[in-house]
């Protein structure tokens, strides 16, 4: 793994949305995406799920080390299953986000990961960012971009991801880089799919509004929509970023609602944030690329194209895999680690430069650790 050179990559994603380990093999040199290989998905249990949950917004003590010890067990068992891997990215579990107060945490240790897989697993992929004074988030825009160039991308376009958290990337395919001045510009949105599933599990028992049924058969409440609206979040120019449980109010807000109009004005939120959102792109996007859960939503889908100047399209429009992306994505930021290239800029998290997030841990650093 010297030089320039294409290798094969691991990815893992853990997302907020708590659902489960997506894990994905991408071949690159860091800069293209040659190949995209083997993927899978290990689901959380039920027990594994509520040990993450309960660990949601604290920065240390014994629920967290519970779900760090749930996350390193779920990924060792996924991730063993490539062997062909030649290094790991590995994001680890976003516990609490405060990136005001230049704090987070993503439970999970990779250096456990490189014993037990004994292989190097790139990790800790916010911390450098966030000392230079960016907010660590969102991380997948540079491979974003690579993904625009391997698509044959002409004009500018957005990838909106809509997984617990909603965030967009608008990006510039004709840049030379993705760190390059004007290539991306990133931030999050608002909640995307973290209220709704919190909602329907919550009220129903369920994880999430399979198939967008819930949504599509509620009606929307404006006067609480204009409510969810007034957050000065949707006014800051970005980059920003967001915790899972920065929106938690809005639960409150369609608590007087029936099960079916909650779901649908959640929605509605989750949209119009991405209208707010879509105000700060320096141009209009030539088309919206949607990954994430949220894709799989009709109801959410058939309000993103109301509001949209240009087509919305799931990201398997394009020959992409929409369930594997986030995975994907830290495999392609791996290798920029290892190669030493930046991982994000001031466009994409407000940090001061262009910046090489990432530590890498290796087999034997845990017994020197020890020794």
């Amino acid at each position: 793994m010297t030089g320039s050179g294409a290798i094969w990559a691991l990815g893992a994603m853990s997302g907020t949305s708590l659902d489960g380990v997506d894990a994905a093999m991408v071949r690159t040199d860091g800069v293209t995406v040659s190949e995209f290989g083997a993927h899978r998905y290990r689901p959380y249990s039920d027990a594994e799920r509520a040990t993450i949950r309960a660990a949601l917004g604290k920065l240390g003590g014994a629920e967290v080390d519970a779900a760090a010890e749930t996350v390193e067990t779920a990924h060792a068992e996924i991730l063993s299953e490539f062997p062909e891997a030649e290094l790991i990215g590995f994001h680890g579990q976003t516990l609490t986000h405060l990136p005001d107060r230049g704090l987070t945490l993503q439970a999970g240790d990779g250096m456990i990961l490189a014993h037990v897989l004994e292989k190097p697993v790139v990790w800790d992929f916010r911390s450098a960012d966030m000392d230079l004074g960016g907010q660590g988030a969102p991380l997948a825009p540079f491979y974003h971009w690579a993904l625009a160039r391997h698509v044959g991308a002409e004009a500018p376009l957005v990838m909106l991801n809509l997984g617990g958290v909603g965030n967009l990337t608008w990006l510039d395919p004709s840049a030379a880089a993705p760190e390059a001045e004007g290539a991306c510009l990133a931030f999050d949105t608002g909640p995307a799919n973290a209220l709704i599933d919190d909602l329907c599990q919550t009220r129903l028992g369920q994880r999430m509004d399979r198939d967008g049924a819930l949504t599509l058969a509620g009606s929307v409440d404006m006067a609480i929509l204009e409510q969810m609206m007034s957050a000065r979040y949707f006014s800051r120019i970005p980059p920003k970023s967001l915790d899972r449980n920065d929106f938690a109010d809005w639960a409150g807000l369609v608590d007087p609602l029936g099960d079916a109009d909650a779901a649908a004005t959640l929605a509605a939120g989750t949209v119009a944030a991405v209208a707010r959102a879509l105000e700060h792109c320096p141009e209009a996007p030539s088309e919206i690329l949607v990954t994430g859960g949220g894709r799989n939503n009709p109801g959410l889908m058939t309000l993103l194209e109301g509001i949209a100047p240009c087509p919305v399209l799931p990201v398997e429009a394009r020959g992409l895999n929409g369930d594997m992306l986030e995975a994907q994505a830290f495999a392609y930021l791996a290798v920029r680690v290892l190669h030493g290239m930046p991982t994000s800029a001031p466009g994409t998290t407000g940090v001061a430069a262009p910046v090489g997030g990432g530590k890498i841990s290796r087999a034997g650093d845990l017994n020197d650790l020890k020794s």
